[in-house]
């Protein structure tokens, strides 16, 4: 999720910002080719994945950025020195390493000055703050929270302690806590795996994940229940969080948004162009009613969105809680055969280009459905954490159409999940493929 108004572009400019700088010293130190230019920003961006140069967050100490940006440079150097050794073009080795101590220190100090300059900025405004509670007391946690109130530069609000003792410290219960962080919108919840039981910690992870609210562990001497966790130092505390979603990356963000972007108008180009006004006119034909079908669904973070469709059936006011069934006397008979072959769905393409869609990602259900279950499957809401999609893992792994059951959609759940918390550019075109197969091919509930 991405809290804090523009605060999720910064790191794509930024990005940007860094490609641009290693063009610019490449262009003056080392080349004037810009295949050769374009061949050294390949190697920072495919350096940058590999060493996750851009995973710098508000509690990053200044060393570790100054770290990461030294092995970058010191990499992309070597790389450079065995592209021109490769293609036998001569570049004097003096130009390189110019160009790596020119690239080191402008961009480190660039880096760094922006990093510090965040810090300030938060101090002085009060802004881009996210507000925490801790549940459980003890030493650690005490840390934490002291961490918390003396570093304002990190931009943490604490807004109290929770736990069943009795202490002039405590704001409520563990219990309490639950309504205290809807109540107050606290954006991160730190909980101690030393004074909760497992049964406790399970409670609150699932809480949080069904409220979109980001939960990490003071790691206490005690063993935990999940092997997904990733560690970190609020300044001598150790913080553990579950396995980050990889889409919360701007970056991988930025890459998937391109593609939808890229792949939406090229559909709505040279697809719907022309058969827009052939189905509209089918549509017209056959019944009376707008061409288009519009809904609104739930999408990323919760919000709300209007999902657009071709027409299928003729109008009626049970749409927004009932799906089409087998044999249903709703869908007309061009529905069917727009609903047969997907094609209803191709105006969401539109969705894409404006944003409040993928191409692929967890298709958007009925409002009812979504209420409905929310708090009845452990990690539906982790589905919200991405766009919607057209199409997506469940749908093609025999999990699309009409849920007729409690297990139709824990299935559908479940390779949601696993579709968010395994994202890749990779898996998405396979989805796209895999689902145009299935067109060709039919499907038994595309009804």
């Amino acid at each position: 999720m991405n809290k804090g108004g523009y605060s999720k572009y910064i790191r794509p400019l930024l990005y940007g910002i860094d490609l641009l700088m290693v063009s610019f010293f490449a262009y003056f130190l080392l080349t004037k080719s810009f295949l050769d230019i374009a061949f050294i920003m390949l190697f920072w961006i495919v350096l940058s994945f590999l060493i996750s140069v851009y995973a710098i967050y508000r509690f990053t100490k200044i060393t570790k950025i100054i770290s990461l940006f030294f092995r970058q440079t010191v990499l992309l150097a070597l790389l450079v020195f065995t592209y021109y050794y490769i293609t036998g073009i001569f570049v004097p080795k003096a130009n390189i390493i110019n160009f790596f101590l020119a690239l080191l220190l402008v961009i480190t100090t660039w880096r760094v000055f922006l990093f510090v300059f965040f810090q300030k900025y938060r101090i002085i405004t009060g802004s881009n703050n996210v507000y925490v509670v801790i549940v459980g007391l003890n030493q650690s946690t005490k840390k934490l929270a002291s961490f918390f109130d003396n570093s304002p530069e990190y931009g943490y609000k604490f807004r109290g302690f929770f736990d069943n003792r009795d202490s002039s410290n405590i704001s409520g219960t563990i219990e309490e806590s639950y309504s205290f962080i809807l109540e107050n919108n606290i954006d991160e919840v730190y909980c101690s795996t030393k004074e909760l039981s497992n049964e406790q910690i399970k409670e609150l992870t699932e809480f949080c994940e069904r409220n979109l609210k980001v939960v990490k562990f003071v790691a206490d001497d005690k063993e935990l229940f999940s092997k997904n966790l990733e560690l970190d130092y609020y300044n001598l505390t150790p913080i553990l969080s579950l396995s980050k979603i990889p889409l919360d990356d701007p970056i991988k963000d930025l890459i998937k948004r391109t593609f939808d972007i890229v792949f939406s108008i090229s559909v709505i180009v040279l697809l719907l162009s022309w058969l827009i006004p052939i189905i509209a006119l089918l549509i017209k034909i056959e019944s009376r009613g707008p061409v288009f079908f519009k809904q609104h669904r739930y999408g990323a973070d919760f919000n709300l969105f209007l999902c657009y469709k071709f027409r299928s059936m003729t109008p009626n006011k049970e749409s927004d809680k009932m799906q089409a069934s087998k044999n249903d006397a709703r869908v007309t008979r061009m529905g069917k055969f727009i609903r047969r072959t997907s094609l209803d769905e191709l105006p969401q393409f539109f969705n894409v280009l404006y944003g409040e869609m993928s191409v692929v990602g967890p298709r958007p259900l009925l409002m009812s459905h979504t209420d409905d279950y929310k708090d009845k499957i452990n990690k539906f809401m982790i589905r919200h954490n991405v766009k919607p999609g057209i199409t997506g893992l469940a749908q093609i792994s025999g999990y699309r159409g009409n849920i007729a059951s409690d297990l139709d959609m824990l299935n559908r759940v479940r390779y949601d999940i696993f579709y968010v918390e395994n994202w890749s550019l990779i898996l998405d075109i396979n989805i796209i493929l895999q689902t145009v197969m299935n067109i060709f091919k039919g499907e038994d509930k595309a009804y």
